[in-house]
């Protein structure tokens, strides 16, 4: 076996590595695994043998790093000490959006996330990094070099090529007329479009046509969009809803959509993400990957019926039609519609931060009793290490380090450390928020988020370009934001969210009878278990005691272990031990679904939703126990998420089609994990107020009430 030593990654991949473990994007094997990006828009294998790691992302192959998949894998074989209760702090960040925004400076994107945390929990992030981080580099992890994997897998099935079809190409309008007639008598029609819809390829009975607005001018290729479009042919593609946004973005119809095979395969396996064709191929049809856009049309079509026939065979038909496909359209529409921003308001806050920056420098040169440069490492390390003595946590080759986890260790050894920390959080929060989302807004004085579909293994939704779930919900800051998002003149902005939707989802699939009867009496969950919990009555318990009782409920949802919850809470880990114990107790229901749960998953190797949304799980067969632990975890939260996520989605279609069926002007705009914001006309308030409420509340028949809060008002903050 060649190998050699892997060079220590910077220290801020510890952060992408958490979040790798914490979204579950990481599906381990016995001598593989795979990691997927936080966009998802790629994957990246890391492969072992015995002590020596390799892997394909770009730090591992070009900076000669162990890049943050190979640590991710690491942290799960319990190679490197993993804290989850840090490690759930970083759930959902888009590292890929972040470090493209800072320009691959991971100590400035690492900066931003950390400010919009709180003092103890960053000082609880740094010391775990530092942890993770002494570990790494006493581990002096071998790499294997190009060619030293020994492969233990079974060898690979041989492909057949992909034919190459003949492409007709149509140069005269009765030949686009015959190719529309064509179209209408296929049951459906497999296409791609390229990206400016200037070229379809579109696959009949007769061959494979390309339709080019080069041949017939914009105007005649317009026209022939709209007739293609329309709802009488019925369409298939890959990948359709990033069509249908520039269908709807030119003004053009976006109906007749019948089949989305990249839908359909991440479905069958959500660990892979969103796959493209040339991946999806070879597992389905055992054929090479497609060549050039007329086979993938070919490749299109005859996936189609292989991925209609194993959504049946494995169940998740009626996730597929009733949930995830016809969600494509709806957040296409709501990627076109936008959100509107007042760009004042955002320059405004600009201002402020712009202020409250010099303020921060002019206080740092008066505690430094000089001027220097703030975004100079040199100079800024020269000042604290050279001029005021301050030791030395680590040198790079170009001098001092002053990166933030530096900085945090230093901050009460002398008080310019803490302006350096603020200024910098002020100026990541000013280039973030007030310049990144200002540079974001289109000529219409909105911004048109992406909803991403196929990213999470748990099919919860997110949000780039830019990210608008990320906004902090709970800080100041996160409200002054909020703000700034407004209705149109004479509209209102009306937000509903579901409450305790994961707990309620824990009581229908546990059926726990005293769960189920505590949602469906209307009792304040958190209240009604501290009251157990705590041997009192529901009107002596404490804050402090809901606090706890709280800390236990959300804990048993994602898996806490006493010891993660005896730090949470701040009691000794024999009070967490006793509030777990009386807590099964009384939910004896609860106890016995965690264990069949499990009990199931390792039979079976997957879990499934209350909509048959399977997340399979790998991990579970591991001879490494940390790994197996966090296949344990995933199979208790897995169904609870994703039954979440799968409600979410139907309550978006319901609003949406009811919305159209009653000729309403209200537009859904947004959608951040269990909440629905619509944009409404003054005059529809009430009425669209009531049909929010009720389509959420009524989405699904549970054993439970679902609960959705609603409010009205001229901006987020106000209608939340």
């Amino acid at each position: 076996m060649d190998t050699d030593n892997w060079k220590l990654p910077p220290i801020e991949k510890i952060p992408e590595a958490y979040s790798a473990v914490a979204d579950d994007r990481v599906a381990m094997g016995e001598h593989s695994a795979k990691v997927r990006s936080s966009d998802g828009t790629k994957t990246y294998t890391v492969q072992w043998d015995g002590d020596a790691y390799t892997s394909d992302d770009n730090g591992s192959k070009w900076q000669n790093y162990s890049g943050y998949p190979i640590l991710a894998v690491l942290l799960l074989q319990g190679k490197l000490p993993l804290d989850r209760r840090i490690a759930d702090l970083f759930r959902g960040i888009p590292w890929k959006e972040l470090n493209k925004a800072h320009k691959n400076k991971y100590a400035e994107a690492l900066a931003e996330f950390m400010s919009g945390k709180t003092e103890a929990e960053r000082k609880s992030i740094e010391q775990d990094m530092h942890t993770v981080y002494d570990a790494l580099a006493k581990l002096q992890l071998k790499r294997l070099r190009r060619g030293g994997f020994e492969k233990k897998t079974v060898p690979e099935v041989k492909l057949s090529p992909f034919p190459v079809p003949t492409v007709l190409e149509t140069k005269n309008e009765e030949q686009l007329t015959e190719l529309l007639d064509l179209c209408r008598k296929m049951e459906s029609v497999p296409f791609s479009a390229d990206a400016t819809l200037e070229n379809l390829w579109i696959r009949t009975d007769s061959g494979i046509h390309l339709a080019a607005e080069a041949t017939f001018g914009k105007e005649r290729f317009q026209r022939f969009l709209s007739e293609f479009f329309s709802g009488d042919l019925r369409k298939v593609s890959h990948d359709v809803k990033p069509v249908m946004r520039r269908l709807l973005d030119r003004g053009l119809p976006a109906e007749g959509f019948v089949f989305d095979t990249a839908l359909a395969a991440y479905l069958l396996n959500a660990l892979d993400g969103n796959r493209p064709l040339g991946k999806i191929v070879p597992d389905y049809l055992s054929m090479e990957p497609p060549g050039g856009e007329a086979a993938s049309v070919e490749a299109i079509a005859l996936l189609q019926p292989k991925l209609t026939a194993e959504l049946k065979r494995f169940g998740m038909e009626r996730l597929y039609s009733e949930v995830e496909f016809p969600l494509c359209r709806v957040l296409a529409e709501m990627e076109h519609t936008g959100v509107r921003v007042d760009p004042e308001m955002l320059k405004s806050f600009g201002k402020l931060l712009a202020q409250k920056m010099e303020a921060v420098q002019k206080q740092a040169f008066d505690h430094a009793g000089e001027v220097f440069n703030r975004n100079s490492p040199k100079q800024l390390g020269e000042l604290l290490f050279e001029k005021l003595k301050l030791p030395s946590g680590k040198k790079t080759k170009s001098g001092y380090s002053t990166d933030i986890e530096v900085l945090e260790n230093l901050k009460n050894r002398h008080p310019v450390v803490a302006d350096v920390i603020e200024f910098r959080q002020l100026s990541k929060l000013k280039s973030t928020y007030a310049d990144g989302l200002l540079a974001e807004i289109a000529e219409d004085g909105r911004i048109h988020t992406t909803f991403q579909m196929m990213t999470t293994a748990t099919g919860r939704l997110s949000s780039t370009e830019p990210n608008l779930q990320n906004i902090p919900v709970r800080s100041e800051l996160g409200s002054e934001l909020r703000k700034m998002f407004v209705a149109a003149p004479g509209h209102l902005l009306i937000d509903a969210d579901y409450s305790q939707i994961e707990l309620r989802i824990l009581a229908c699939i546990s059926g726990d009878e005293a769960m189920q009867e505590a949602f469906r009496s209307g009792e304040d969950i958190h209240t009604v278990t501290a009251s157990q919990v705590f041997h009192v009555p529901p009107d002596q318990v404490t804050p402090e005691m809901r606090r706890k009782a709280k800390a236990v409920n959300f804990g048993i949802v994602y898996g806490i272990s006493r010891f993660a919850l005896a730090e949470d809470i701040g009691v000794s880990r024999k009070e967490a031990d006793e509030y777990m114990n009386r807590y099964f107790q009384r939910y004896a229901g609860v106890r016995r679904y965690m264990d069949s749960i499990v009990e199931q998953a390792k039979r079976d190797g997957f879990v499934s939703t209350i909509l048959g949304r399977r997340r399979y799980l790998p991990e579970l067969q591991s001879p490494v126990y940390n790994i197996r632990a966090f296949g344990e975890r995933v199979a208790l939260n897995a169904p609870i998420q994703g039954a979440s996520a799968d409600l979410i989605k139907l309550a978006m279609i319901h609003v949406f089609r009811r919305l159209k069926r009653e000729n309403l002007r209200s537009k859904l705009i947004l959608q951040i994990h269990d909440e629905l914001v619509i944009e409404c006309p003054q005059e529809e308030t009430d009425t669209v107020g009531k049909l929010l409420k009720e389509e959420m509340e009524h989405v699904q028949s549970l054993a439970v009430p679902l609960i959705a809060e609603v409010g009205a008002g001229p901006d987020w903050a106000s209608a939340k």
